[in-house]
């Protein structure tokens, strides 16, 4: 590790790599969003949770009121109740109140959901419903989440150091079709008397060509390269999503497109991940394959998401869960979320300078060598969630 610190470190970037020449290129605006970065005043709707979400939420929160002090905004936060946490206290997992917030916010952070506790509810009742509501409710269809294998943790990662040292992957998953919406739905009974469950895998072209547009724009901001993941050999839905991905690409000559089974896709992730640049995919095979790439990069505790649509607020959050087992220890890695709150800055208020210094002060805190347990190696110093948050705060306080 003491040699890895001697080493010129990466910054930390959202954006990912670009290609040559894209600077010169005019572009349309990605998705469109509730505010421009000429508002100086701004409403985030605080979403904690349940198990680690309210200690990492605080965390994040406290940077957001730096930055926006140190960029000269103003920040006014709404804490609501959501998942497990509104269950216990009303009854439902999603509030009326919740959602009507956060539609009216300009943003909206997430903590996380879900916990042991509430396993055994009804489908209706489980936190999890919650968060697919609040997706649908906001209208966001967009879910970016990037993985990149910093330098300061490229040892934390499972895969060999030749493998995994300067992977930057961008998954744009589909998050509001497929088989987790589509109907029919259900339970029933077979021809045979046999309980049977079943679910429907279904896209209309005009959720493939927005998803597909919008992971365009990204892979042109990128690396230039899109790869996108279904499995067309098979499934009739995936045939519809080749056939419409591969007729947007003619908008964006400039963006090399390939295509992967996701059997392919899941192997190639372990095998040889620097061959992709950003992917795109469906819904379910991008909560897959998602979570899958972020374990390239050492730990789940380190990755942020955005969630966007073509108008009104976006959802930002950490992609790990609420991890209930060590919920209130002072344990959890706060900088997935503090992450997300630099994408909120970045995507959801179009304040990409506030993005940057969180980006620049959560890599200070890695080179000065602050490590939570989860990515915790020899010769760096342990510390808890509040420490870690104390750090970044530090580094934040410290720029000009």
């Amino acid at each position: 590790m003491n040699q890895l610190q001697a080493t010129p470190l990466k910054t930390l970037s959202l954006s990912g790599r670009q290609s040559a020449g894209a600077a010169a290129r005019p572009r349309r605006p990605m998705v469109a969003f509730q505010c421009s970065a000429a508002a100086r005043s701004y409403n985030i709707t605080l979403l904690p949770g349940d198990g680690i979400g309210p200690e990492v939420v605080a965390v994040a929160k406290e940077a957001l009121s730096v930055v926006g002090s140190k960029e000269g905004f103003e920040l006014r936060f709404q804490e609501m109740l959501m998942g497990g946490a509104a269950l216990d206290a009303v009854g439902v997992p999603l509030p009326d109140e919740t959602l009507a917030a956060a539609r009216a916010s300009d943003a909206i952070l997430l903590g996380a959901i879900g916990g042991y506790k509430w396993d055994n509810n009804e489908k209706h009742l489980k936190p999890e419903t919650g968060l697919l509501s609040i997706r649908a409710g906001l209208g966001v269809f967009a879910n970016l989440r990037p993985a990149t294998v910093l330098p300061q943790l490229v040892d934390a990662s499972t895969l060999k150091k030749e493998v995994a040292e300067g992977v930057d992957i961008m998954v744009v998953r589909e998050l509001t079709g497929g088989i987790y919406f589509g109907k029919p739905r259900g339970f029933g009974t077979n021809d045979k008397g046999d309980e049977i469950g079943f679910n429907t895998e279904l896209y209309a072209v005009s959720e493939i060509d927005r998803i597909a547009r919008v992971a365009f724009e990204v892979a042109r901001k990128r690396g230039g390269k899109l790869c996108s993941v279904d499995k067309a050999n098979v499934l009739e839905a995936s045939m519809l999503w080749r056939k419409r991905v591969t007729a947007i690409a003619s908008e964006f000559p400039d963006v090399e497109l390939s295509h992967m089974y996701v059997d392919n896709a899941a192997m190639q992730l372990v095998r040889n991940p620097k061959q992709f640049d950003t992917i795109v995919t469906n819904n379910i095979f991008g909560d897959i394959l998602s979570d899958e790439a972020s374990m390239i990069t050492g730990s789940i505790g380190m990755l942020p998401s955005a969630s966007v649509g073509e108008s009104g607020p976006g959802l930002f959050e950490p992609i790990h869960g609420s991890a209930p087992d060590i919920a209130g220890q002072d344990k959890a890695n706060p900088l997935a979320t503090i992450l997300s709150a630099a994408m909120l800055l970045k995507y959801g208020l179009g304040i990409e300078s506030a993005a940057k210094r969180i980006e620049a002060a959560v890599t200070e805190t890695l080179d000065n060598g602050f490590r939570t347990g989860d990515i915790y190696s020899p010769g760096t110093t342990l510390v808890g969630c509040k420490r870690m948050g104390e750090e970044v705060l530090k580094a934040l306080e410290s720029q000009k």
